[in-house]
């Protein structure tokens, strides 16, 4: 039979038809082969994936320490009787010596009977545990009995360590008393007054930096109690003990005081266990140091950065001296004090015995000045006297202010500064000083001013904050007035005779202060007010309200945490009348005020109406809007209500 041409065509589309699908088929086997391989693929990732998971809370062994970390620590410590830590940096040079050192550690402990397991935790990684255990070094060893963790401070070799960790495995070991002293109303009085010196902490149970300090302090104890004689440190619950807290003015935790003989003194030392020691072994040195030689004396004059103070005395019985120690043991941590009893000294000085002398390094000697300033020391002279001679004659005329003197001997305002490069090398010296001369024309007739040169360089971010970075002149002017205000000295040619121009229009208030400060708010209604430097007074200054105000810093973790509760504070009290809750931008702002200092974020001050230079800061760890409120109730005067609230 013949086939139709159109018949045949249908045949041929339909075989292509057949062999489509069929290829299809094929296709779709291998779509699906290839669809069941990537199935496979994710789950053996998966499965891979959760085993990954669990190794974060296996433990494993390198070379025969274990391997402990924030998820798997607990459960393992939870049943062991004694474990020996350490807490390591990867990138820890100490740690890498120490390494092979405790890993025979953990086999001569693997053989003990029982086997006491020995661990390591990488601090930088366990974070939760570092916190835990105040981990500030590395490597920090540890030994945990029974889940108390008992800090190993002795020499770093296997057979110490070895002989620590066995001892404090003794089923009757128990932990050594503490060497701090615990001290109470009952005792405080017999054990303080009968010191030579002791360091004395008072601390609340609650606050989070006296936990902090706690084994630093009691280390500290430790070490200072090996000494001959000892160093005693001691501690009061200024919560429990109010009285005592009352007595020494104790308004914020933890404060440290040092006594001698009952008689107290600010403790302004670090606080940490090897800063302790030293701090406190410097201060129960004597508060003077004798002078032995005329060529001491000389040497002080030519080498000296700072005021040179001498006692001149017959002997050690002297009653002047007695005083003079005494009244140098109030002042030791602004000034060095020194004393003789050499009749050559005497003679070098001019003086005789029973006198104090303080003069300055020759440096800063002026034809203006006179080069030695001499008190008589009588039995009947007071300890007054011999501060106020000192502090009278602590600088010069114009002295030089740097970055480790400012505080000590620039703290007082206003002070007149002129920036340059300040250098008394041997081939900048007369360069230095015949700038220096220029301003010592001028500082002569305005004893009311204190005047120093400064290192531009030293104080950079000063000069920019007052806008003299780019004044394009090599020596810049500027005063630092109370209050926090600054004024600078318009770019022009430095001479004595602009200097006194300058200090003149100052002294007849005729310049105008320069305050770094973002703009002032246009809507500034929200619960928290808004201050900048231009409204710092006006706001927080105003004597008609009462004002809390926080410093903070947009970087700072913690014044990021405490925005929604400081938010929450401010709606609390946005209807009660003359109180205002506010924050400022202390890196972008100027405080105003030198009654308010910052020296950390946050800072917060309360400002009474009826107080504004003596600001109440708040101590308190717990800056929740309960401890805050109470804050607020504490030191508020009498607070007016809206009727809305009443």
């Amino acid at each position: 039979m013949r086939l139709r041409k159109p018949c045949l065509l249908v045949l041929l589309l339909g075989l292509a038809q057949l062999l489509v699908l069929a290829s299809a088929h094929e296709a779709g086997e291998d779509s699906f082969i290839k669809d069941d391989a990537i199935d496979e693929e994710e789950e053996e990732e998966e499965e891979d994936y959760d085993e990954d998971e669990e190794d974060d809370s296996e433990v494993k062994e390198d070379n025969g320490v274990l391997v402990l970390n924030d998820d798997n620590f607990d459960t393992f410590v939870a049943d062991k009787d004694t474990v020996l830590l350490e807490f390591y940096a990867p990138w820890c040079g100490h740690c890498k010596q120490f390494a092979p050192i405790y890993e025979k550690i953990a086999k001569t402990l693997q053989e003990n009977d029982p086997p006491i397991p020995v661990a390591k935790i990488d601090a930088t990684a366990a974070s939760t545990l570092a916190s835990r255990y105040d981990v500030g070094g590395y490597p920090t060893i540890k030994i945990l009995k029974k889940g108390q963790a008992v800090d190993y401070d002795g020499p770093r070799t296997e057979d110490d360590i070895v002989a620590k960790v066995k001892e404090v495995s003794q089923p009757s070991w128990t932990p050594p008393p503490e060497v701090t002293l615990v001290l109470t109303k009952d005792n405080f009085d017999e054990v303080v007054n009968d010191a030579d010196i002791i360091l004395v902490e008072f601390y609340a149970p609650w606050c989070g930096h006296c936990k902090k300090l706690a084994p630093e302090y009691e280390k500290a104890a430790k070490e200072l109690n090996k000494r001959s004689p000892p160093i005693p440190l001691a501690k009061v619950d200024a919560i429990e003990e109010t009285d005592l807290a009352k007595r020494f003015d104790v308004t914020g935790y933890p404060t440290l005081k040092i006594f001698r003989k009952g008689k107290a003194f600010d403790y302004n030392g670090p606080r940490e266990k090897y800063g302790i020691v030293d701090y406190m072994i410097e201060q129960s040195e004597p508060p003077s140091k004798e002078i032995l030689a005329v060529k001491q004396v000389q040497e002080f004059l030519k080498d000296g950065n700072d005021v040179i103070i001498i006692g001149i005395f017959n002997s050690a019985d002297d009653q002047a001296y007695q005083l003079y120690q005494e009244t140098a043991n109030n002042m030791r941590e602004d000034y060095k004090f020194h004393h003789t009893f050499n009749n050559e000294v005497a003679k070098f000085l001019k003086v005789s015995s029973g006198k104090l002398v303080v003069m300055q390094p020759e440096k800063f000697h002026s034809k203006y000045e006179q080069k030695i300033k001499v008190l008589d020391i009588k039995e009947s002279t007071e300890g007054a006297a011999i501060r106020d001679h000192v502090v009278k004659h602590a600088v010069p005329l114009v002295g030089h202010r740097t970055t480790s003197n400012d505080a000590k001997r620039y703290a007082k305002r206003p002070l007149v500064v002129v920036y340059y490069t300040v250098d008394f090398s041997f081939d900048y010296r007369v360069a230095t000083q015949y700038w220096r001369n220029k301003v010592l024309e001028v500082a002569k007739d305005f004893p009311e001013y204190t005047f120093a040169i400064a290192d531009e360089d030293d104080y950079s971010s000063e000069v920019k904050d007052l806008g003299l970075s780019d004044s394009g002149e090599e020596i810049n002017v500027a005063i630092l007035a109370e209050g926090g205000k600054k004024y600078a000295m318009e770019p022009e040619e430095f001479d004595s005779g602009t200097l006194r121009d300058f200090v003149l229009a100052f002294k007849k208030g005729k310049l105008t202060a320069i305050i770094k400060s973002q703009p002032v708010p246009k809507n500034n209604k929200g619960p928290v007010t808004i201050v900048v430097g231009k409204t710092f007074d006006s706001i927080v200054m105003d004597p008609k309200s009462d004002v809390l105000i926080e410093f903070y810093a947009p970087w700072c973790g913690h014044c990021k945490q405490l925005e929604p509760v400081y938010t929450d504070l401010g709606k609390k009290y946005k209807h009660r009348k003359n109180l205002v809750i506010a924050k400022m931008d202390a890196t972008a702002n100027d405080v105003t005020n030198d009654h308010y200092k910052v020296e950390g974020f946050p800072t917060i001050y309360f400002a009474s109406r009826t107080d504004k230079n003596n600001p109440v800061k708040f101590e308190n760890e717990k800056r929740d809007l309960e401890h805050l409120s109470a804050f607020i109730e504490e030191h508020s005067t009498k607070l007016s209500r809206t009727k809305e609230e009443l």
